[in-house]
């Protein structure tokens, strides 16, 4: 082929590759025009961490003195990359700390003090203030800060007593993490990082319930389903209604899970079933879904979970178990290798390298890029670019990556394919399986 000839082909293949979906750093516009080289700051790091929270948007109830559906919990996760050829998560050698950004506090902000007052009373234990419960190791308390703890091959601090008001007493819904990495013998700094655990007190049903005249919602399930919980405050509605969410199996006592009592009541009630998800979850302000690339006119809530009703009925089937069994994310990306995950649970989904799906698309109902700019500083702290961590060379030292400049140069010159200068080079594998989601090719909208 003569050089003329080369030249064009590897400008025609050039221009083909910026229409493919591939994990250079090259944003979704930039397939018009000529392509800026990105640099990928974490080719100077030894070491990087990639951290999320469990949850987009926790609610908690904003007082714990009437009806209590969710205490302060939240949950951090991290894994820790040493970069490499290949790169390795690292399980050992390490400590993992965390703190949240001007909130060293709960007890004594607003009327979250209920929490800790009534909690013997609602959860049957005794916790010091600014302590919260954890679920998963009831022996462990942890607070605002604190050390994670190693699960498998990722670090966690579960049940954080975090809530929406910082230490100037501004509501903050969208709280920072900060995450570091030392030695686990000298102490040494290894690394840090910062993440979004959103929480909101935003739930509020005098919308629909009202307040004053109208019967509170104790008082109307008294009414309706002949009880006696408003003259006994507080009262956990977990406590006969099975929640997952708070470590229960089973429907409980009343033989309705809480998400299938709640939901199939207001799907029947004409007065309600007019409802907004976002009127419950979390609330107007604080949407539970902000990832932009997942929003449509009901907030993606429906075409996820399904309307009220279906909701209910499902779990009534028995065909879903509430916080157990979630959309999948193969449901809609029905293109995509790997994300077929066990019984649809994006928070725990595993999948390149043993890299949970937090690690590089961030965290579940904010997923990057989203409308808040503090969920991108890990995009851009690694890759320099605010969508999903897709450059290889934040993690494999030997990735040209950088932009599609690099393609033009390295086509021709002793490369195999295209597929080997997005990705490592040499690559681990001849094999596509072994790369992220198998690479699979698919054109830019």
């Amino acid at each position: 082929m003569t050089p003329r000839k080369q030249a064009a082909l590897a400008a025609l293949l050039a221009a083909g590759l910026g229409l493919c979906l591939a994990s250079c750093s090259v944003n979704k516009s930039d397939t018009t025009g000529p392509v800026t080289p990105v640099t990928i700051p974490a080719s100077s790091m030894e070491y990087v961490v990639f951290a999320w929270s469990d949850l987009g948007m926790h609610q908690m109830n904003a007082t714990y003195d009437s009806f209590v559906i969710a205490p302060p919990y939240n949950t951090l996760r991290a894994q820790v990359v040493r970069r490499g050829d290949p790169p390795q998560v690292v399980t050992s050698g390490i400590r993992v700390e965390y703190s949240f950004v001007n909130n060293t506090a709960s007890y004594a902000k607003k009327t979250y003090g209920q929490f800790w007052d009534n909690c013997n009373l609602l959860f049957g234990v005794d916790l010091t203030p600014d302590t919260g419960l954890n679920f998963e190791d009831p022996d462990v308390h942890n607070g605002l800060s604190g050390l994670m703890v190693l699960k498998g091959n990722y670090y966690q601090a579960v049940g954080i007593p975090l809530t929406p008001v910082d230490d100037s007493d501004a509501w903050s819904p969208y709280q920072t993490a900060e995450v570091v990495v030392r030695d686990e013998t000298t102490g040494a700094e290894l690394v840090r990082t910062r993440a979004v655990a959103g929480v909101s007190d935003e739930m509020n049903c005098a919308k629909c319930h009202g307040q004053g005249s109208v019967k509170s919602v104790l008082e109307e399930h008294d009414y309706f389903e002949s009880t006696e919980l408003a003259a006994n405050p507080p009262v956990l509605c977990a406590q006969c209604h099975g929640d997952p969410a708070l470590g229960q199996t089973g429907p409980g006592s009343s033989g309705y899970y809480l998400a299938e009592a709640v939901h199939g009541y207001h799907s029947r009630n004409s007065n309600s079933s007019s409802a907004a998800c976002t009127d419950c979850h979390p609330g107007a302000n604080t949407t539970f879904n902000r990832s932009t690339d997942h929003t449509t006119s009901d907030g993606n809530c429906g075409t996820c979970h399904g309307t009220m009703a279906t909701l209910a009925s499902t779990v009534t089937s028995g065909a879903r178990v509430p916080r157990v069994n979630e959309p999948k994310c193969v449901d809609c990306h029905t293109f995509v290798d790997g994300v077929n995950t066990p019984a649809g649970l994006y928070a725990t989904g595993t999948s390149h390298g043993g890299l949970s799906c937090g690690a590089c698309h961030g965290t579940p109902h904010a997923t990057v890029p989203t409308s808040q700019s503090a969920d991108h500083y890990q995009a851009q702290q690694y890759q320099n670019k605010a969508v999903v961590i897709g450059s290889c060379r934040v993690c494999h030292v030997s990735s040209k990556g950088g932009g599609l400049n690099k393609f033009t140069t390295a086509h021709g010159s002793g490369e195999k394919t295209a597929c080997y200068v997005c990705h490592t080079a040499p690559p681990p594998s001849n094999n596509p399986s072994q790369w992220p989601h198998k690479f699979q090719q698919r054109p830019r909208n």
